[in-house]
C-alpha cells in the first residue's frame, strides 16, 4: 500500500467512529476495499456483474468506482444515500438479499477476495459542491481524490477560500470540480474536507497544478485567507475509473 493510500485508510477508519445528527440528510459514502493479491479482477467482476445492480435495487446510488494509480489490490468507490437512516436500511436489505448471498458465495469458491474489512466514511456535500452531474466516464483521464485536515478552528476559512477562489481557479487551469464533502462523523467532521477533481491526463494534472500555484490570483487569495497554514498538506490519490464506473 502506498503512503497516500495508507493515510487514506486511516482517514476512512476515523470517519466511522462517532455519528452526528445527519440521520435525515442526503449523504455520500466513500469506501475503500483491499483485496488479496491477484483478487482485484475477481472483485471487479463481482461489482460489474452483481453488486452495482443490487445496490440500486436496495436504494443506493452508484456514483463512481476507481482504482488508485499503480494499485493492484485497491478499489475506491462512492455511493449516495437519501439519508443516514436510509443507508442503514439499504445495507441491511443488501446483505440479506438471497441474490447477493449467492453471488458472494460463488465469488469465494477459491477463497475470500478481501484481505480485510472494507473501510468507509460518510460525507455530506458542501454548499459549494457543483450541482451539475458528473460526465467524465467516456473522456478517460485521471481523477484525483484529495483530503485536507484544516488547522484547529480553520475549516470555515478553508471552505471560504475554496468557495470564493479555489474552485474557479481550478477550472481556469483545466481541472474539473466534481464534488466537495465534509465527513459527517466526529472527529473528522470538525476539520476535514474531501474532494474529487478531474484531469485530462497525469501530465495535464502536473501542468495544471504548476499553473495554479503560480497564478497571481491564487497567491493573492492564499495571502488574504490569513496568516499561517489553513490546513496540513493534503493526502492526494490519483485514480482511474473502472470500466463499470457509474460516471457516464
Amino acid at each position: 500500500m502506498t503512503k497516500a493510500l495508507s493515510s487514506l485508510a486511516v482517514v476512512l477508519f476515523l470517519g466511522g467512529i462517532a455519528m452526528t445528527d445527519t440521520a435525515n440528510a442526503e449523504v455520500f459514502e466513500l469506501r475503500i476495499y483491499t483485496t488479496h493479491e491477484g483478487k482485484l479482477d475477481n472483485l471487479h467482476a463481482r461489482f460489474r456483474d452483481h453488486t452495482m445492480d443490487l445496490f440500486e435495487k436496495h436504494g443506493m446510488t452508484n456514483v463512481g468506482y476507481w482504482v488508485p494509480e499503480g494499485s493492484t489490490n485497491q478499489l475506491i468507490y462512492v455511493l449516495r444515500h437519501k439519508s443516514r437512516d436510509a443507508a442503514a436500511k439499504s445495507w441491511d436489505g443488501f446483505r440479506n438479499d438471497p441474490v447477493w448471498q449467492k453471488a458472494f458465495k460463488a465469488s469465494r469458491v477459491d477463497g475470500p477476495l478481501l484481505s480485510k474489512a472494507p473501510e468507509a466514511t460518510f460525507l455530506a456535500a458542501t454548499d459549494y459542491t457543483p450541482k451539475k452531474a458528473w460526465k467524465n466516464g467516456k473522456e478517460g483521464g485521471f481523477f484525483e481524490l484529495r483530503i485536507y485536515q484544516a488547522a484547529e478552528g480553520k475549516l470555515g476559512k478553508l471552505d471560504a477560500r475554496f468557495r470564493d477562489h479555489t474552485i474557479a481557479l481550478f477550472e481556469k487551469h483545466g481541472m474539473k470540480n466534481l464534488a466537495y464533502w465534509h465527513p459527517t462523523d466526529e472527529p473528522l467532521s470538525k476539520d476535514h474536507l474531501h474532494y474529487i477533481i478531474w484531469h485530462e491526463s497525469k501530465e495535464a494534472a502536473a501542468a495544471s497544478w504548476k499553473a495554479f500555484i503560480a497564478d497571481p490570483d491564487w497567491k493573492a487569495a492564499a495571502a488574504a485567507s490569513g496568516v499561517g497554514r489553513l490546513a496540513k498538506p493534503p493526502i492526494s490519490v490519483y485514480m482511474q475509473a473502472t470500466d463499470y464506473s457509474a460516471i457516464k
